[in-house]
């Protein structure tokens, strides 16, 4: 099943670049065709890759979220999924020339880490794991397509100046909007992600929050964008500066997820 995992994975990544590549020429070339080109490109990686997910639990015996490999192709899987899902539901098209480079150097990321399946340490023996990981891809997901969005927002002008993409990009109303409900879903999961760590410590340490790294900055990845969700609901804090907080609290994000793990050691480090 591992070796089934490893070659779905070159697939994957083929299927991601090709899907990439494909919304470029779209956008270059404003013919449809390309456009559907990418999507079917990105829709059979994702399918891909779900199937590659499910290869590596198989062959491990276990969930596949427990290093920094699985958790990183993981992320990359949870954010093509929120793209496909928003791209759908907002008919936002040329969103996937912004979401596929970040799920490709998410998957790039996946590809240079260690695939070697090691035995679970005893604190990872939980039925919490699959609580507690599985919401944090997603709540990663949804903040991955509100920092893209948030990147489309202030570029919107200079993007207005090329007909093709004025005319296919919501005017700023609707993207403020869509990055609005994309912060609230993510926001939604990694409260979820926090409390089910939470009680997850308390039953492999005795302790509910110990100030790991890790912890730590995800309770600032929280705080930010719960200060972003606090001022647009109560000062109508929108626009620019709401698309800022956006792209400020993904790099939060990255830095909770992949910064921590490799400069700061701490219990969390094995992921």
């Amino acid at each position: 099943m591992l070796q089934v995992e490893n070659t779905l994975f070159t697939i994957v990544m083929i299927s991601y670049f090709v899907a990439m590549i494909g919304y470029f020429i779209y956008i270059a070339a404003k013919k449809e065709i390309f456009f559907k080109i990418a999507f079917g490109n990105q829709a059979f990686g994702f399918v891909l890759h779900t199937v590659a997910i499910i290869c590596r639990g198989i062959g491990a015996g276990r969930l596949p979220l427990t290093n920094q490999y699985e958790f990183a192709t993981s992320f990359a899987w949870g954010l093509c999924l929120l793209g496909l899902v928003f791209m759908l539901r907002f008919k936002f098209h040329v969103m996937g020339a912004f979401i596929m480079p970040v799920v490709f150097l998410m998957i790039g990321y996946a590809a240079m880490q260690s695939k070697e399946v090691r035995n679970l340490m005893p604190a990872l023996r939980s039925n919490w794991l699959g609580f507690h990981v599985s919401t944090a891809i997603i709540a990663y997901g949804a903040f991955g397509v509100s920092f893209v969005l948030g990147i489309i927002f202030l570029l919107r002008d200079r993007l207005s100046k090329h007909g093709f993409l004025d005319q296919h990009i919501p005017d700023r109303q609707k993207l403020d909007l869509i990055e609005y409900r994309s912060v609230a879903l993510g926001m939604l999961f990694l409260s979820f992600t926090i409390i089910t760590g939470a009680i997850w410590a308390e039953r492999a340490w005795g302790s509910y929050w110990s100030w790991d790294p890790k912890e730590t900055w995800s309770l600032v990845t929280w705080i930010i964008y719960a200060v972003y969700l606090h001022l647009r609901i109560r000062r109508g804090y929108k626009g620019k500066s709401a698309a800022i907080f956006a792209v400020i609290g993904f790099i939060c994000v990255l830095f909770t997820y992949i910064g921590v793990n490799t400069f700061i050691p701490g219990i969390h480090s094995y992921r």
